[in-house]
């Protein structure tokens, strides 16, 4: 429906973060094993049941507004209780003080408010009873922080926050084969959806067993997900939302047809990224790791779409910055914070995993260096304190991270002995670079903020995160690093130093800048390209084993490495990236995982990091200022003869074309520096330049 200007000008708002809490306890909480419903492990939150909105406005006439909210509610002018729920309400001429309670326990309590020229926005001031407001200049009256009144694109009154959901299209099989007593239906690649029986008749169950494997959908006693639908008196019937290639169905019900529902997050063909080069292999990586982000890109960005579909913090940083080379999805990004984060008090680490705390932290200001959204960490600033806070109580002696009893200290999964005990040198370092996060937070909030007593408190913050991340790192190089291995050793354990050598802190050693750059290059050849030391095999740690290789000028390596990790896949048939991948596993082996036979998931997020890793280290493109406000392009071909691709900005598309003897640079805005042969030149906004190089 075509909507009208006035119509444009009003949202639905509710409490910041409450959308989020409740859409995401929907999205975790429809994991299943074996048709058995399957919470997700941590505390979830909920959303307030009761939040009062408020606005003054001050008219010239009298003015008719239009009222709709999900919940009950009560409305106040000037103080004054109105009788009633009212749906529209005239508000005399001059200056007044609107005043909505809203009470709702299914969906967040949430507010539509529209008149000629009163409509309810991000202007609004909200409270969920703490007694927390702000004026009309924008200052802050409480005890706490103030966050605006949430929006975002429900601009009808007809389409409230509860009723969002993604979009849906009929996709076809593209075989079917008798198998046994049933059908096994392929769909040709990996997809996400609802099967749809159509034409059914007669009454009885239909038996569903779900695969991304061939494999894994004939074993009716070890896949992963099933279900068992009842058909009694109806013609057309779904199953539950599920990842699949495969089909097996098993019944006494005839039907005349199977469809699936494939249902997806819409995203702007025009405004993606793109990626051509004269390897046809680079170019199926390329498409693959598209698709596998597409599908792991839902109301949230999600792991994997078979087994877990939870939202996990590690998993959802590298989705951020792949999405920022594909579909710039911004929104995504942030309902994706906001979840993992949830409410206070913080009582556990994200996911209970103290690193996956440390990352998020970092999706923060990275989301701020590729949108420019200063507004966003204003937001999530009070958050960001309260857990940082958390972290620092549960810091040793010597003030560093380490793992209590009810912490999960990941890392990574690993195929060779590695003890996750004691204080880690990963984890010390993770932990610095959220802390010189949180003093850049605070420092741009200094300068953004115009109230001196505000500012003060940013200026203290800046000051003690700045001095506790450069203490932690002096302590990590004084505990961790071995002069003569030019290495940081693994951990400290009971006292002592285990001087096992992994790549995991060494290449964050590199990427996060902890160490001069004099010594890179010992960390690039005793640990990161030595085969003696335990090798990745997870795409998960691979992405930062190969930025940091990038990092050091080793694209053309790290080319031939994603060629034959991400193309080993492709050669063992699959059609989207995996959860883990050992090349010297054969056959059904690829498939399990965790001590289940089907237990890999063949479709997970941080399978897709090429999409990054070509976008910001061969076609060469990053930020440099907030938003892209500057930014360079360093382009490498890395081996290949030509390249060329897109990638989107928040002022449009920034595309390059490179060959062995040119390059060719075209942008919608910001200001660019292309640096090619170690020469900068700049890039004109909204013309092509192209440069002949040796």
């Amino acid at each position: 429906m075509e909507m009208t200007s006035k119509q444009q000008l009003s949202t639905w708002i509710w409490y910041p973060g409450d959308f989020e809490i409740w859409l995401g306890n929907r999205f975790n909480n429809r994991r299943t094993e074996r048709g058995a419903m399957f919470p997700p492990f941590w505390k979830q939150d909920s959303h307030w049941a009761t939040v009062v909105f408020c606005k003054t406005v001050d008219l010239q006439k009298s003015e008719t507004i239009t009222i709709a909210a999900e919940g009950d509610y009560n409305f106040m002018l000037d103080g004054k209780l109105q009788f009633g729920m009212p749906s529209s309400f005239t508000i005399p001429a001059g200056k007044h003080q609107l005043y909505f309670k809203v009470y709702h326990l299914s969906s967040p309590p949430s507010l539509f408010v529209q008149g000629g020229t009163i409509h309810s926005d991000k202007s609004w001031s909200v409270t969920y009873e703490d007694k927390i407001w702000i004026d009309e200049n924008g200052k802050a009256h409480g005890s706490g922080v103030y966050i605006p009144a949430a929006c975002w694109n429900f601009n009808q009154i007809s389409t409230p926050p509860s009723q969002y959901q993604l979009l849906r299209e009929e996709h076809q099989p593209i075989s079917e084969t008798k198998k046994g007593n049933g059908i096994l239906y392929d769909f040709g690649r990996e997809t996400f959806g609802y099967l749809k029986f159509k034409g059914l008749k007669g009454s009885g169950f239909i038996y569903i067993y779900y695969g991304e494997s061939e494999e894994e959908a004939l074993d009716k006693e070890h896949c992963e997900t099933l279900d068992r639908l009842d058909c009694c008196g109806i013609t057309t019937t779904y199953g539950t939302s599920k990842a699949f290639r495969y089909v097996y169905v098993e019944t006494e019900v005839k039907y005349d047809h199977l469809s699936m529902d494939y249902e997806y997050a819409p995203h702007d063909d025009k405004h993606s990224g793109t990626f051509r080069c004269n390897d046809e292999m680079v170019n199926a990586i390329w498409e693959t790791a598209a698709y596998t982000m597409d599908l792991t890109t839902r109301e949230f960005f999600l792991d994997g779409i078979k087994r877990d579909r939870w939202i996990w913090s590690g998993d959802a940083i590298q989705s951020y910055l792949m999405n920022y080379y594909l579909h710039f999805d911004k929104e995504c990004v942030k309902r994706t914070i906001r979840q993992l984060r949830g409410k206070n008090p913080v009582t556990a680490h994200i996911n209970t995993i103290m690193d996956y705390s440390f990352y998020w932290f970092k999706s923060i200001l990275d989301y701020y260096l590729y949108t420019g959204d200063i507004e966003f960490i204003r937001e999530l600033y009070p958050r960001m304190k309260t857990l940082m806070d958390y972290c620092l109580s549960r810091t040793n002696a010597e003030g560093m991270a380490e793992g209590q009893a009810d912490d999960w200290i990941f890392v990574d999964w690993v195929d060779f002995p590695m003890h996750k005990r004691g204080t880690l040198c990963f984890e010390q370092i993770l932990f610095c670079k959220a802390l010189e996060v949180m003093s850049k937070c605070a420092s741009l909030l200094h300068d953004y903020c115009h109230y001196p007593e505000q500012k003060e408190l940013y200026l203290a913050d800046t000051k003690q995160y700045e001095q506790l991340a450069s203490h932690l790192r002096d302590q990590l190089k004084a505990a961790f690093w071995n002069g003569e291995e030019h290495a940081f050793m693994h951990a400290i354990e009971d006292g002592k130093i285990n001087d096992m050598i992994t790549k995991f802190p060494n290449m964050f050693a590199i990427l996060y800048d902890m160490v001069c750059d004099s010594e890179k290059p010992y960390i690039l050849n005793r640990v990161l390209l030595n085969d003696e030391i335990g090798q990745i095999t997870t795409p998960y740690m691979r992405f930062y084993e190969l930025e940091a290789l990038c990092m050091m000028g080793l694209q053309t390596k790290v080319l031939c490495e994603i060629k034959d990790y991400w193309g080993g896949m492709l050669r063992e048939g699959a059609t989207t990236f995996w959860e883990k991948y050992v090349p010297s596993e054969k056959g059904t082996r690829h498939l399990s995982m965790y001590g289940r036979p089907y237990g890999k998931s063949l479709c997970h997020a941080w399978g897709a990091s090429p999409i990054y890793l070509i976008g910001k280290y061969y076609l060469g493109i990053s930020p440099t200022m907030a938003g892209y406000e500057e930014y360079i392009v360093k382009p490498t071909l890395g081996g290949m003869e030509w390249m060329e691709g897109s990638v989107p900005t928040p002022f449009g598309m920034i595309r390059l074309k490179m060959n062995r003897e040119q390059v060719s640079v075209y942008s919608d805005g910001g200001k660019g520096l292309l640096i090619i042969n170690e020469k900068e030149i700049p890039i004109p906004s909204q013309q092509e330049i192209t440069i002949d190089y040796d």
